[in-house]
């Protein structure tokens, strides 16, 4: 036990003493108040430390107005998820650079760039803790009148109120007394504690049945309201109310426009819907 103890101490010491490469700088600019919640993506050049031979992004640009929301889609590989990486700046750009409300994002304070997102992601993060906690990981300082209310607008209230201890119930480890609807569904309930300017939505209804899906997406629009957000869309049928839509491949916007209009220029976006629908028809 002693020599498993210190080797797990050992490993720990580690990341403890780790220096992370990103930080504030030493007089960090203010974001303004109030956020207006636009991102802006300026000649964007960008590939990972561990891959600097592959190019993830290549002189992207692209600015998200306030209130706007934005779907981007294209096939694997083609760099969606690295937006949502530079954007809450776990990284930074080779080239070209990363705004939000005019603020170039190294002159931030990474806190306060990511206090001014929400992140909904495809896979929900739960903890071994108790329902209250784990909705409040949002916003910690959050009233049970607020959590309620969140769950509620979330969808996820009549479940939450089923648990036999309410929000004292203990969620099992990574939320396994949930199923993947009700995940999901506490995950948007967070978002919307937080109740931020930006939000970041990484396909939260690509792996749930029909019915969780038509209660995460009613969530979900009541969510984006009034919010800057961007969608990354694996399931195009998800995306056709979007404000724009942005077809990205190998790292470049290579079309834009709305549903119908990219339909019409028979491109990758056209490509890609005709082989998304045509394989739901071939399932039903």
């Amino acid at each position: 036990d002693l020599l498993r103890g210190a080797g797990a101490a050992g490993r720990l010491a580690e990341l403890l003493s780790e220096e992370p490469g990103i930080a504030a700088p030493e007089n960090p600019i203010a974001l303004p108040t109030p956020s207006r919640g636009k991102i802006a993506f300026d000649n964007v050049t960008f590939a990972y430390p561990t891959r600097l031979d592959t190019v993830a992004l290549s002189n992207f640009s692209l600015t998200v107005s306030p209130g706007e929301t934005v779907a981007v889609v294209g096939p694997s590989g083609a760099g969606k998820s690295t937006l949502f990486q530079l954007a809450q700046r776990f990284y930074d750009p080779q080239g070209g650079s990363v705004r939000i409300d005019g603020v170039a994002l190294p002159s931030a304070d990474p806190s306060e760039i990511r206090q001014r997102m929400a992140l909904v992601p495809q896979e929900t993060v739960l903890f071994a803790a108790s329902a209250r906690d784990n909705l409040r990981y949002g916003k910690w300082d959050a009233t049970d009148e607020e959590i309620w209310e969140a769950a509620r607008v979330a969808n996820a209230e009549k479940f939450l109120r089923a648990l036999p201890e309410g929000l004292d119930s203990f969620m099992g480890e990574a939320g396994t007394r949930l199923s993947g609807g009700q995940r999901q569904r506490i995950s948007i309930a967070r978002a919307l504690l937080r109740n931020t300017p930006i939000l970041l939505l990484d396909e939260a209804t690509s792996a749930l049945d029909a019915e969780s899906e038509k209660l995460v997406q009613d969530a979900l629009d009541h969510l984006m309201k009034d919010r800057t957000t961007i969608v990354i869309a694996h399931r195009l049928a998800t995306v056709r109310s979007a404000d724009r839509i942005i077809v990205m491949d190998e790292g470049k916007i290579v079309e834009q426009g709305d549903h119908d209009s990219l339909i019409a220029k028979s491109g990758l976006y056209s490509r890609l819907a005709e082989l998304q629908f045509s394989s739901m028809d071939k399932a039903r």
